[in-house]
Order: C-alpha cells, then structure tokens, then sequence
C-alpha cells in the first residue's frame, strides 16, 4: 500500500477546486497545472504548487500527456487526478502515468479501454446478462448492410459513434428513406471527433429515461453501486439537471438495476469510481447505454444523498485500500438535486455566452451547495466547457428538494453572462417534472425560450403591490394624475437569467 503525500489534478476550473479540497483535508500536497488562458484561476490560487503547461488551447495545454508527466516529476507529485474531460478516460494516459510510476486516481488502462468502446463494452457486459437494447453487436460501415440490418431491428434507430460520447457522432433515423444520409453524417462527425469513424446501430427507445448507478470497487475485487441518479432533462444529448435518486424506480427495480451495474463493472475487473448508464423505457424495462470510467459532473448529489466524500474514496482505492462498507451498510439518506450552472443561453438554443462576470454571489444556507470554478470580476474562457458551477441541494423529500432549489436559483446572482439558472428554474416548477412524469424529450416537449423572457421576479410583484398602494392614497388625496405617473419605475432585474 503507497501512500499519496502530493497529488497533481491534471484539469481545471470547478472540478479541480473540489478534488483539491478533499485532497487537502486528507493533509495531501496539490499542483495545478494551467494554460496561459487560466493564470489567474481560483484552482491556480488555490493549490500549493501551480504549473502553467501551454497556451489556452486544450490540445496545447490541458490535452499534452507529456508536459502534466513532466510537470508531476518536477513537482514530486506521486500520484494525478484526472477529474473529467480532458484525459480522464484516455487509456494511454493512464498507462503512462503508471509507467512513469505514479499512481492514477482511476480504473486501470485495461478496464478504460474495453468501457471506452461501446462494442466492447456491450460484448463485456453481455457475458454477465446485463439487459443490452436490440442492435448490432459489431462496428459496421456498409451501408447497404446496415441499412438491411436496420429493417430488421425495425425504425426509428439510432446510429451511435462507438468510441465516443456527448451525442457526437449520434443520429436517430427514422425511416429508411433517410437512412444513408444519417450514417454517412454519423461516420463523418464520429471520424472529425474521436478519430475513429466506427458506429453501430441498435433500437431507437421513444421515450426513454437516463437512469446511472454510481459504482466503486476497489483493488481486492469488492464492487458496490452508490445507488441511482435521474439524468433525463438533457439538452444536445448533454445533462443539465440531475437528481438521486430517481422518482421512478421501486426498491425492487433500483435493487435489479444497481445488481446489474454491479455485474458490468466486473465484467471489465473494474476498479475506482465509475458509472453505469441505463436507457429505461415506457415498461420499466431497463437496458445498458455505456460506462463511464471516470468521476461524474452528477457526483455531487450521490455524495448527498449516501454522505460519502466520493473523491476521498478515489483516492483511499487508488492508495490500494479495501472499500470500507459492503452493500448491505449502504442507504439512501432524502433527496439532491442539481442543476448546472453553465454560461449558455436558453432562450437561444443554449448557445454558449462569453463575457465578464460582472456580478457573482453565490447562495447558502442548510443544505445548499454549490462547486465553482469563479469569481466576480472573473472572464469566462472561450476554450472551454462553459460550466460556472454546480448548484446542488439536499432536502428530506423530493418535493423539498424542488422548493428548495427554486429558492437557491433566486438567490443566486449573476450579471454579465447569459447561464441556464432560469431554465433550473423552470424544470423545478414544471409539473411534468413535479410529477416525475417525463424524460429525456423534456426540452423538446414542454421548453420554449419566450417562457423565460416573461419570468416574472418575486421582487417585481412587490414593487407592483407597493405601487399599487401609492395609486390609492394618490387617488385619495387627489393627487394630479402626472404625479402619479412620476411614481412609476422601471421594472428592476435582479440578474440575467
């Protein structure tokens, strides 16, 4: 067992502050690294030692294996976190790091690569019986023949890039007509993103939930599920609101799933902290969409709900620890939710903002947290993810849990960028997600941009109360009707939604 006194986060922004906190609490050295883009970042200021590794491009800086390798010799760092993105589910990474003899805070490069392609991901897990969705079980690129085999399976289908994610190389198709537009756009933007063209075809679910169990193992072969979060309000194929657990599930279908999860991470000997997604259909049938061999954006509301610091367990696993509980000692603890907080534009088809933050306050009180990477004053990079925060709450009921949410999103203040707060906003006084009745077609089926532009303000309804008193007692007191009219005030905006 190696012990880790210095850990480098090969990232940025939001998810780097947090592994750093828990490193520190641990009594555990950070380094940051940093492109030219980053120097004054709060993971910067925040960490012992920082290190800046390019120019702002990510595949100048954050993206170059060779200059973090150097970087953690340099600083005497024994061990790197990869937090999400970038290269945390690079597989040649995770090699080099442990050749160079460091340690990853991951899952090993074998587990990574067989996850990392969903064929063989799917082939791995369908030795354990894990329930896959009808479609092909290899990579296909003729056309003639995948169209042939999608007559079979039946329309719609969908057609995903198999080594990669995000919605990237995805298309749904939905008759044969225009079958081979869809496949040779899918191979075209699956080569441009992953570098790779392979896709695969499988049944398209209509009305699909995204359902993932959070799973852990460590290196003594001991795998348990941290139990289930609802990721179905997406936008792009991409999560914006999550929340565990799921409303749906009974205690006998979370307890078949989570066994289920369980039984693909030992499909691929897994070990660390990784995440099984399932689609689950209109029957509550349930079906493995793909692993992911990292730590979650979502974490947050798992780490609520069970009380576990989850990247404190990362590190306790890779330092070759045995999991401290078996499944029997976990339970689920209320209700989190979160929304993320990113500088997109919802009433513009969630177009990435850029901009200064000209104002930036932060809400608190019990049971609300929130994980960011800024501060006020700070410009938003246009390099990268244009994730601000994470805003997660805890409550004892779903329903609390929504309430509480609406007033954490009116709490917090932002000017000077467009963010997805007022969408937050909206999903949680929706009565399709209020119900639990929904899924990953919300923005599709209920959203409209117009519906944020008449948000109406809580504080605007007390200054139209108060202005309505003055009219009586200007009225009473015959006052002249342009004084009255001199009392009127524009309407007063607390932030840009």
């Amino acid at each position: 067992m190696k012990k880790i006194h210095k850990l480098l986060i090969a990232n940025r922004g939001e998810i780097a502050l947090r592994i750093m906190r828990s490193a520190k609490e641990m009594g555990i050295k950070t380094v940051a690294v940093f492109s030219e883009a980053d120097r004054n970042a709060l993971h910067v200021r925040f960490a012992d030692e920082a290190y800046c590794i390019g120019p702002p491009p990510s595949s100048e800086s954050y993206l170059r294996k060779d200059k973090i390798i150097e970087v953690a010799k340099k600083s005497g760092a024994d061990a790197i976190h990869p937090g999400y993105g970038f290269l945390s589910e690079n597989e040649e990474f995770a090699d080099l790091v442990k050749k160079e003899g460091l340690i990853f805070i991951g899952p090993s490069a074998k587990s990574m690569e067989t996850m990392g392609d969903k064929l063989a991901a799917k082939e791995a897990v369908s030795k354990f019986n894990v329930p896959l969705v009808p479609g092909t079980k290899t990579a296909i690129t003729d056309i003639a023949e995948a169209k042939g085999i999608a007559k079979k399976i039946g329309y719609p289908i969908l057609i995903k890039a198999s080594a990669g994610g995000g919605g990237k190389g995805m298309r749904v198709v939905e008759n044969e007509a225009d079958f081979q537009n869809q496949m040779e756009r899918a191979i075209s933007e699956a080569t441009s993103a992953f570098g790779d063209g392979a896709v695969f075809i499988e049944k398209y679910i209509m009305k699909p939930r995204h359902i993932e169990f959070q799973i852990f193992g460590d290196q003594h072969g001991n795998v348990v599920h941290l139990f289930d979060r609802e990721c179905s309000i997406q936008r792009r194929h991409q999560k914006v609101v999550e929340e565990a657990p799921s409303c749906v599930l009974t205690p006998e279908l979370r307890k078949k799933m989570g066994e289920a999860a369980v039984n693909a991470a030992k499909a691929a000997n897994y070990y660390n902290a990784g995440t099984i997604e399932f689609i689950l259909d209109e029957d509550m049938s349930f079906y493995f969409l793909e692993m992911n061999t990292r730590l979650q954006v979502e974490h947050p509301v798992t780490e609520m709900i069970t009380g576990l610091d989850l990247v404190k367990l990362q590190i306790k696993i890779a330092e070759g620890e045995k999991l401290p509980f078996t499944q029997e000692d976990l339970a689920i603890h209320g209700h989190a939710i979160e929304v993320r907080v990113c500088a997109e534009d919802p009433t513009n088809n969630f177009l990435p903002d850029i901009g200064t933050l000209q104002t930036y306050r932060v809400p608190q009180g019990h049971g609300v947290r929130v994980d960011g990477g800024f501060e006020e004053g700070m410009t938003i990079p246009v390099q990268y993810d244009p994730l601000l925060a994470k805003l997660v709450v805890h409550a004892e009921t779903r329903d609390l849990a929504m309430d509480k949410m609406k007033r954490a999103i009116d709490d917090f203040e932002i000017s000077g960028v467009a963010t997805t707060l007022g969408f937050g906003h909206f999903v949680m006084g929706h009565e399709a997600f209020r119900s639990g009745n929904f899924n990953t077609r919300f923005i599709e089926n209920y959203f409209k941009p117009e519906y944020l532009n008449v948000k109406e303000d809580p504080f605007e309804k007390l200054l139209a109360a108060a202005f309505a008193v003055e009219v009586i007692n200007a009225s009473k007191a015959e006052v002249s009707n342009e004084a009255t009219q001199s009392t009127t005030t524009s309407k007063w905006r607390k932030n840009r939604l």
